[in-house]
C-alpha cells in the first residue's frame, strides 16, 4: 500500500484486486480516519469488504453498510453424524422455497424490528450442515465441543431489512460526529440491530431443525459479527467483513465448496486492528458468474460439490452467483492469516448440506 495509514495483510500467493486496494486508500483519506487495514479477503464493494478502520472524533455508518450485525453462528446439534440422512434432509428442504415458508414464534418481550424473523436472506447468506473434517489441536477442539460426533449448523445472516432501514436514515458521507444526538441515536439502533441479528441466527437454526423433525436443541459454540462499529480506547473501530480478535473462537468459511476453519485468535493482533478475516472474499462480481461457468455445470451438478455435499437453492441465478469459483481460495487467505500470526487453526469442518433461501 502506498498510503501511510493503510496496510494490507496478505502475501504474494493471495490475490487482492487493485480496485479493492484503491477503495481502502479512499477510506483512509476520510476525515478522522487514523488507520485502515485490509485483511486477506479484501474485495471491492460499495465500500471495501474485509477491512477494519479506526477513526477519531467521528464514525461512518456507510462503512458498516446496510446489514448491521451480519455474522456467523456455529451451532452443535443433537444429531449424531452416524444418524444423518442426507437424501431425506435434502428432499425435505427442497419442499420449501425459503425459511419464510416456515412459521416462527418470537419468544421476546420487545417488538421485533425484523419483518421476516428467523430467515437467512439472499446473496452470500446461508445455512450449512457440517461435520468434523480434521483436527489440528485436540485439546482446544475438545474444549470447544467439536469431538463428540455431532452434526454442526453454521448460520450466516444478519439483521435482514432492519439494517438497511437504519442506514437509510443515518447515512452521511461526512460521517457522524461523536457525542451528537444523531450519532447517539444511530448507535442505539445499531446496538439493537446487533442484538436482533444474533437472535435471528438462533431462530433460523431452531426453525431448520424443527422442520427436519429432529431435536432442535442446540449449543452455540461460536458467534461472531462482522459488520459493526465499536468504541475503543483508541477511537471508533469499524469492521466491514472482519471479525474481532476478542472472541474465544471463530469460524472462517470459504464457499459452499470448501472447508470451514475453526480458529482461535493469535496472541498479538495489533497489526490488524485486532481484526480477523470473516471468509474467503469474492473473486467475481455476481453479474458475470453465470456466463463464466454456465457450460461447466448442468442443473444437477451445480447442486453438488467436490466434497459430495448437496446444495438446496431454488434460484438458479443465485446458484451460479454463489458458486465456489466466484470466491477466492480460502486456503490462501488462511496462509496469510497464519503468516501474520493472527490465528491458530483448531479444526476444519466439511459441508454436508448448504441451504440458501
Amino acid at each position: 500500500m502506498n498510503q501511510e495509514n493503510c496496510i494490507l495483510i496478505s502475501n504474494q500467493k493471495n490475490w487482492v484486486e487493485q480496485a479493492a486496494k484503491d477503495q481502502l486508500c479512499g477510506v483512509g483519506r476520510l476525515p478522522g480516519v487514523i488507520r485502515a487495514v485490509g485483511l486477506p479477503d479484501l474485495h471491492p464493494g460499495k465500500t471495501p469488504v474485509g477491512m477494519a478502520v479506526l477513526s477519531q472524533g467521528r464514525f461512518y455508518p456507510h462503512l458498516i453498510g446496510n446489514d448491521i450485525g451480519c455474522g456467523m453462528s456455529l451451532f452443535k446439534t443433537e444429531v449424531k453424524q452416524k444418524k444423518f440422512k442426507m437424501d431425506k434432509w435434502v428432499t425435505r428442504l427442497n419442499s420449501i422455497r425459503g425459511l419464510e415458508d416456515i412459521p416462527c414464534d418470537i419468544p421476546y418481550a420487545e417488538a421485533c424490528p425484523i419483518r421476516d424473523f428467523g430467515t437467512i436472506g439472499a446473496g452470500n447468506h446461508f445455512a450449512e450442515f457440517q461435520c468434523l473434517d480434521q483436527v489440528y489441536d485436540v485439546d482446544r477442539a475438545e474444549k470447544l465441543g467439536l469431538m463428540d460426533g455431532k452434526i454442526f449448523l453454521l448460520i450466516h445472516s444478519g439483521s435482514r431489512g432492519y439494517g438497511q432501514e437504519i442506514l437509510s436514515r443515518f447515512y452521511s458521507p461526512d460521517g457522524l460526529k461523536e457525542g451528537t444526538p444523531k450519532a447517539d441515536a444511530y448507535l442505539a439502533e445499531h446496538d439493537n440491530a446487533l442484538l436482533w441479528a444474533g437472535r435471528n441466527r438462533l431462530a433460523a437454526a431452531v426453525k431448520l431443525l424443527d422442520y427436519l423433525n429432529v431435536d432442535s436443541r442446540t449449543q452455540r459454540l461460536t458467534d461472531s459479527c462482522h459488520n459493526y462499529v465499536e468504541q475503543t480506547r483508541e477511537g471508533w473501530l469499524h469492521r466491514k467483513g472482519s471479525v474481532s480478535a476478542g472472541h474465544h473462537a471463530l469460524v472462517i468459511p470459504g464457499s459452499r465448496g470448501s472447508l470451514t476453519y475453526v480458529c482461535v485468535p493469535g496472541r498479538d493482533t495489533h497489526i490488524s486492528l485486532d481484526s480477523i478475516s470473516h471468509g474467503a472474499g469474492r473473486k467475481w462480481a455476481r453479474s458475470i458468474c453465470k456466463s463464466r461457468i454456465d457450460r461447466k455445470y448442468d442443473r444437477n451438478s451445480i447442486r453438488s460439490t467436490r466434497y459430495k455435499s448437496q446444495v438446496v437453492c431454488h434460484d438458479t441465478n443465485l446458484l451460479f452467483a454463489e458458486a465456489p469459483e466466484a470466491y477466492k481460495n480460502v486456503e490462501q487467505v488462511m496462509e496469510s492469516l497464519l503468516e501474520y500470526g493472527l490465528v491458530d487453526v483448531v479444526a476444519t469442518l466439511r459441508p454436508l448440506i448448504t441451504f440458501k433461501g
